[in-house]
This record gives C-alpha cells, sequence and structure tokens, in this order.
C-alpha cells in the first residue's frame, strides 16, 4: 500500500529532524542532563541522499568533557517514515563522567484519545504472540523483556502501535539485548520515553555506547480504517527498504528440505556426506527440489547431543571425511542454496573455543549447572569480536555456505549482570550487541549475496536492528503442529515481520486433541501453511510415490499463493484466539495487478459449519465482477464486490478448508 499526501503530511508529527536541539535524544552526562543537542556544543550537520527514497543526516557535536555525540537520522521520502539511534564517544584520554538516563526518544506524539496496542513476544510457550490495545491514561505502560533473559522478544514485543483519533504510529525498537518503553498520555498525546532498559556507566577512552534504534511510521485514517492502512503501509516499507535481499533481488518464496532425525539420531546429528547427497538427489529425482538444503544443530563433534558441541567450530569428521564443503558444493552445483546453523555465542564446556579461548568468555561465577556448562562468548571485546569474524567468515566460504543459520539458546542477562563492575551499569550488555551487529555486518559485506538466518530459541531475538540484517526462517520453537497457536503466530508474522517460514506439521489427534507427534502430511498441513512465504515440507526422502504425489501437487498450490501473499496487503478477517473451535480467515489483495487470495481453514473442534466474513473492497471496486476460483477443486464463483463487502459466506467440513484465488475484472 503506497502512502498517500495526507500520510506524508503526518511525518512532521514524528520528530522529524529540523535541526540539533530538537532531537528527541535524552541524556545525562554526570549531573547535567540535556535534551537533544544543544548549539553550546556547536553541532555540524551533514546530510546525504543514501537512494531516491532515503535522506541520511548525522550530527555530531562534542562536550566539554570530550564526549563526541553523533545521532544518525534517516529520513524515509517514500512513506511516513523516520529512524534514527544516538551514540556517546569518549574521545578524551581518561574515564569520562557517568553517562545515564541515555534514551533515544523522550517526546510526546500529539494526538486525541491515544491507544497503545502492544504484545508479548515469544514466549517459548502457548502463552506468546498475544496482544493487547489500552487508552492511554496517566498511568505509564511499562515495557520490557524478561530482565531473566535478555533477548530482545522474550516477554515484549518490540513493536507497538500508538493508535489516535485520527491517525496511527507504528514504532519498532532496534535493540537485541533488553529495552525499555515508557509510554502515557500527556498534553492531548502520547508520551514516549525509549532506551536500554538499564544503563549507568562512565565510558573507557576510546569506547563508544549507543542507544536502541528507533523507527516510526504514520498512517492517516480514523480507527479501523487506519489499522488496515498502517498495517499495509507497514508491510510495504518493510518490503521496499527492511528485508534482506536475495542475490541483489526481493527474496522469493522458499521450499526448504532437510533430514531430520537422520538415522534416529538427535536433530541433525546423524547427517553425514553420504546420506546428505542421497537425501538431495532422491527429492530432485521424485520431483521436489527444494530451494534451501537444511542442515540444523549437530554437525560438528557433540557426541550426537547437539547442545555440548557449540564451542567446536569445525565439522564432526567422522560424519564428512571431506568436509562440509563437499554437501555446500553439492547443492550450488544443483542451484539450491545451503543453509547452516551455528551457535556461537554459546560455549559449551569442554568444547574447543572454551579450552583455547577462555579470554573470550564471560562466565558465571556462582553455582548454577546451566551456566556453569555454558559460557557467553564476549562480542564486546574486540579481538574476541574480529576472531569469530574470521573463524565464521572462513568456514562459511569453505563450506560454501548461502545462509548463515544462527540460533542463540541463552540467557545473557545473568552473565552481564554477573560481570559488571562497580559504576559500569548496563556497558557489558551495550558492548555485546554493538559487537553482534558488527559481527553480522562485516559477514554480510565479505559474502555478498549471503542470507542472515536469525533464531533464538525462536522468535526471542526478532527486533528491527537483527531483522535489518536477517530473515526468521525458524521464528517460533512453539506449535510448529498445533495449528490454533500457529495461526496468532502468523497473525503477528504477517503483520510485522512478514517474511518467515513454517512447517506443514499437523499434531492433532483422532479425537480433536492435541499432541507433539507428527502425523502424516496431508492436505491439512499444507493448507495450514498455505501463505507462508517460506516453508518445509515434512515429507521425508525415503517415503512413497503416493505422499510425493500429494506432496507435488500441494507445494505447486503453496507456491502460486505464496507469491501472491508476497506482493499484497494483508487484512486479517478473524481474531486468531488459539482456539481449536474457531475459524481462521485471512485476506491478501495486490491492487496494482487486481488479484488475490483467501485462506480460510475451520479448525478440528470447530461447531460452526459455515463462516461469513466481510471481505476489504476497494471503494472503486464496488461494482466490479470479482471471479474466485478455488485452488484446491477448480471450482469458479462471480460475484460483484459490493457483495463480498457485505458478507461472504464459506462452508467445510472440520479440519478443512481451502485458498480462493480471485481476479478482479
Amino acid at each position: 500500500m503506497k502512502a498517500t499526501k495526507r500520510d506524508m503530511k503526518l511525518r512532521s508529527k514524528l520528530f522529524e529532524f529540523t535541526c540539533p536541539e530538537k532531537i528527541p535524544v535524552k541524556y545525562a552526562v554526570g549531573d547535567k542532563e540535556y535534551a537533544g543537542i544543544p548549539n553550546e556544543f556547536s553541532p555540524v550537520v551533514t546530510r546525504r541522499f543514501a537512494d531516491a527514497d532515503i535522506t541520511e543526516y548525522t550530527i555530531k557535536a562534542v562536550t566539554p568533557e570530550k564526549l563526541e555525540l553523533r545521532v544518525e537520522y534517516k529520513i524515509y521520502n517514500d512513506f511516513a517514515a523516520v529512524e534514527w539511534v544516538f551514540y556517546i564517544t569518549n574521545l578524551s584520554e581518561s574515564e569520562s563522567p557517568v553517562i545515564k538516563n541515555f534514551k533515544v526518544l523522550d517526546g510526546t506524539l500529539q494526538g486525541e484519545s491515544p491507544r497503545l496496542l502492544h504484545g508479548n513476544g515469544d514466549n517459548c510457550n502457548e502463552s506468546g504472540y498475544s496482544w493487547s490495545c489500552d487508552y492511554l491514561t496517566e498511568t505509564p505502560i511499562i515495557k520490557f523483556p524478561d530482565q531473566s533473559d535478555g533477548n530482545s522478544c522474550f516477554g515484549a514485543f518490540p513493536y507497538m502501535r500508538l493508535i489516535f483519533e485520527n491517525y496511527s504510529v507504528n514504532m519498532a525498537i532496534g535493540w537485541t539485548g533488553s529495552w525499555e518503553s515508557v509510554i502515557y498520555a500527556e498534553n492531548d498525546g502520547a508520551h514516549i520515553t525509549v532506551g536500554q532498559k538499564s544503563f549507568e556507566s562512565y565510558l573507557l577512552p576510546g569506547e563508544c555506547v549507543r542507544t536502541p534504534s528507533l523507527t516510526l511510521l504514520a498512517a492517516d485514517g480514523e480507527y479501523g480504517v487506519c489499522e488496515d492502512r498502517i498495517r499495509n503501509q507497514w508491510r510495504s516499507w518493510y518490503f521496499a527498504h527492511l528485508l534482506p535481499r536475495d542475490n541483489g533481488q526481493p527474496l522469493p518464496s522458499k521450499l526448504v528440505l532437510h533430514t531430520w532425525n537422520i538415522d534416529g539420531k538427535n536433530e541433525f546429528c546423524g547427517c553425514t556426506e553420504k546420506n546428505q547427497k542421497e537425501a538431495i538427489d532422491t527429492y530432485i529425482k521424485k520431483g521436489m527440489k527444494p530451494d534451501i538444503w537444511w542442515i540444523d544443530a549437530g554437525w560438528y563433534p557433540c557426541n550426537d547431543q547437539w547442545g555440548t558441541g557449540t564451542g567446536n567450530f569445525f565439522c564432526n569428521k567422522e560424519n564428512f571425511p571431506n568436509g562440509l564443503g563437499a554437501v555446500g558444493a553439492y547443492c550450488r552445483e544443483r542451484d539450491i542454496q545451503f543453509l547452516l546453523w551455528f551457535e556461537p555465542e554459546r560455549i559449551y564446556k569442554g568444547t574447543w573455543v572454551y579450552e583455547n579461548k577462555p579470554e573470550f568468555l564471560l562466565k558465571y561465577n556462582k553455582e548454577n549447572d546451566w551456566f556453569n556448562h555454558n559460557a557467553l562468548f564476549n562480542l564486546g571485546s574486540r579481538e574476541a569480536c574480529d576472531w569469530l569474524i574470521d573463524t565464521v567468515d572462513a568456514l562459511i566460504k569453505e563450506y560454501h555456505i548461502d545462509i548463515y543459520r544462527q540460533d542463540f539458546n541463552f540467557q545473557p542477562m545473568v552473565i552481564w549482570k554477573d560481570n559488571e563492575t562497580e559504576g559500569r551499569v548496563g556497558i557489558l550488555e551495550n558492548l555485546h550487541i554493538q559487537g553482534y551487529y558488527r559481527f553480522w555486518d562485516t559477514l554480510l559485506e565479505r559474502n555478498p549475496g549471503l542470507l542472515i538466518d536469525s533464531c533464538s530459541s525462536g522468535g526471542k531475538r526478532n527486533d528491527i536492528e537483527t531483522m535489518r540484517r536477517a530473515v526468521p526462517f525458524h521464528y517460533t520453537d512453539v506449535g510448529y503442529g498445533k495449528h490454533p497457536i500457529k495461526q496468532a503466530q502468523y497473525r503477528q508474522m504477517f503483520e510485522w515481520i512478514p517474511y518467515f517460514r513454517s512447517h506443514t506439521m499437523a499434531w492433532d489427534n483422532e479425537d480433536g486433541s492435541y499432541g507433539n507427534v507428527n502425523r502424516p502430511v496431508d492436505k491439512f498441513s499444507y493448507l495450514t501453511v498455505m501463505t507462508a512465504p517460506a516453508i518445509t515440507c515434512m515429507i521425508e526422502y525415503y517415503q512413497g510415490d503416493r505422499d510425493f504425489e500429494l506432496g507435488n501437487r500441494f507445494n505447486e498450490i503453496w507456491r502460486s499463493t505464496a507469491e501472491i501473499a508476497l506482493h499484497s496487503d494483508y487484512y486479517p478477517l478473524t481474531e486468531c484466539r488459539k482456539s481449536d473451535e474457531d475459524w481462521y480467515a485471512a485476506q491478501f489483495e495486490n491492487t496494482d495487478r487486481e488479484e488475490g487470495i483467501i485462506h480460510f481453514i475451520r479448525n478440528i473442534l470447530c461447531e460452526e459449519e459455515t463462516i461469513t466474513v466481510r471481505l476489504h473492497v476497494d471503494i472503486k471496486n464496488l461494482d466490479r465482477t470479482y471471479v474466485l476460483t478455488d485452488k484446491f477443486t477448480g471450482e469458479e464463483k462471480t460475484f460483484v464486490g459490493r457483495e463480498l463487502m457485505t458478507g461472504f459466506t464459506y462452508s467445510a467440513p472440520k479440519r478443512s478448508g481451502t485458498v480462493f484465488y480471485y481476479k478482479i475484472i
């Protein structure tokens, strides 16, 4: 959805850069508090045009204490969107005064009757991916991730929406550690502060710290209508400006295949050069060529227990006598992207890095079985970060890796706090997160065309700074085959992080209950993933021809459906309450191509045989003809636009549904 002139006028409400002293940052140097960059520091402003749609400003100044203040500010010219981040560097040869109250934003968005839409992120259980919408009052709504964890999306989602009477604003906090937002009603608007959750530290000579980044996007319209508009302007902005490219091109749909628990071994511990090549050949022979070949945890020495080998940055030579490069090259020769899993920040006791690079590690200093066996690789150390960059970069090249997959099954806040020294609250976190960004940025710079897959026990680390560099091919560890849970997750992902991967898994039993055992892939398994941009087909390479006939048929339907969804606006048609007694329905429409899809699922215990939904119909199409084609049966139905807007009724048995493709003529 394109921004209109009315949308673009709203950019002036978003703290758009005009002069240094009005930048809405806040900070204290010792006992002196500042807002913006005052003229007394003689700020210098430079401007550059990153491209036709982005103007970048850099504002620099130096305080009397020889602290360099730097704000990097970006204005989007094709959307009502802005973003900025704030750095402080100690240019002196001595310790700086203490920096505190270090905020990327302390200001008020003007608007009547403000409400805040906010979520709880990925809690690694079924309570995650839940949302609330609350009117703001003088009592602040304070959001921050779980402080026992330290990952950006665990317990609070760093994407929110402020809804006013006549417009809305999406807000995304870019910090892959522990952030905090405080929002309350003030003076006919919403007062907002955003920063690292805990930071109060002096800086050593040459040391640099930064705030989270902040991205704001506005859309015009009254509540209800504006929900659709801002949702889809965000999707359009995300695809245009944030989502990483695939060798310079927009990411297409991706079919992922792998050998899960092969030879009965945990995760991917049973992978060998021989069985990986055999599986690839078999899939291709049976007509199911993957876009991505996936090898996850366990390819390194770990005694078939994948979690105990992180810190061994080399492949298991017994399984891969010619190195993993033999598999990577095999994929490349067949035009298949090779994805390989790493977990470089969690270093298990007894591994090579643990024993040979102890100076690069932060360890827990009290008694705790988990933390005494797992150390944190200190990306805040420049020497350690440089070593890791060189090590992983060499493996990417040697193994012919196209997609570098990074996981993080760890709670870094425990380690950061345990290793803090007096007067340095939050510094270890701040330096680590900066190192994490530098690590990824350098890998991308050194390996043109490389994609990064972000994972942290699923979706615990999918803030906007991470998503600027990566895609979440594994956005959660919860509910792969529990369809009502997955539907609620989709509701969030399509709206905020619209490129992700899903599985053709089904965990439902004959009585309608759910467990965690995969039943054979069937039509319903595919129906549940039909609009996901990337999927993993759970048909194993050794299964029979009938399974592959089913898979190949439904892969074709999924592919065409996913490609439409990827280039369309999104309109949720049901609430997604995580209930197996509900219907699920969603609509995607590409206005330029005048086509769309409607996705229906009747969940396994839903008693209502029919559902009636009001479809999105553009006002200019009220009297035009919509031709709907059932993607599974080929049956066609014809409607006038105003009929669909009034109500479209669909019927299906339990545990079934369909996808309608429609064309506007």
